[in-house]
């Protein structure tokens, strides 16, 4: 069985970093012939690696830190005033849990978030080769979390990977034309509650990048822990 004493890892050579201009970035893979555990997967998620497709992987930049690896405690997040009104403008909706598939529905909506939301990112323009190698393969107790209006309509979906200790979003995608209900905070907060709801402990937002002003919503959440120097710690 593969455990962290037996795992190899794989470092790239320097690429441009995605998230600072004019950075050059590492990144340490997980070997990707191995099998990974729930449970070795999880060590893997309180050491700051993250998932893609299939591969898991963290930075491994010689002379930079920025990416900071985030988790929320379920039990002692305090929504803020804001907060709490973006989860009463949802209040209409329903979510249902699905296995990770493609369908065209799926597709559509993510190929119009990626369009309007993300014109300027790497993710453009977006392809079912892409959504499937992205959110689809690689799962590792995977769910994809749907929330639909009352007329049905989808409006979001949330990838999540279930750990020994919490949840892992992978990537949210949702209707751009849906502002006013702010769903990217919504279903960060809905996440929140469902680890609380299945008695687990954290939820992990994968890296916060101060100077990366896309990155600035994942410190809102409060209490956050970052990952410093090998130890989690709580910032109120």
């Amino acid at each position: 069985m593969t455990n962290l004493k037996t795992l190899h890892f794989y470092a790239t050579p320097e690429h441009d970093c995605s998230y600072l201009k004019d950075r050059q970035a590492k990144t340490l893979f997980v070997d990707p012939h191995a099998v990974i555990t729930k449970d070795t997967y999880s060590q893997l998620s309180d050491l700051g690696f993250r998932r893609s497709g299939g591969h898991i992987y963290r930075p491994h930049c010689k002379d930079c830190q920025a990416c900071i690896s985030v988790r929320i405690p379920a039990d002692v997040f305090a929504p803020s005033k804001s907060q709490k009104r973006v989860m009463a403008k949802n209040r209409d909706l329903s979510f249902r849990a699905v296995t990770p598939q493609f369908t065209q529905e799926y597709y559509d909506l993510y190929a119009r978030y990626i369009t309007l939301r993300h014109k300027d990112g790497d993710m453009y323009p977006p392809s079912i080769d892409q959504f499937t190698s992205f959110l689809v393969d690689g799962a590792q107790d995977t769910i994809f979390f749907e929330f639909r209006d009352t007329n049905n309509r989808l409006l979001a979906i949330a990838v999540c990977d279930e750990l020994d200790q919490g949840l892992s979003p992978i990537y949210t995608f949702y209707e751009p034309d849906e502002e006013k209900r702010s769903l990217g905070t919504y279903c960060i907060l809905w996440q929140i509650a469902e680890t609380k709801r299945r008695h687990l402990q954290y939820v992990y937002l994968g890296y916060w990048v101060r100077e990366c002003r896309k990155m600035n919503y994942k410190i809102m959440f409060r209490p956050i822990e970052l990952l410093l120097d090998g130890h989690w710690v709580s910032i109120t």
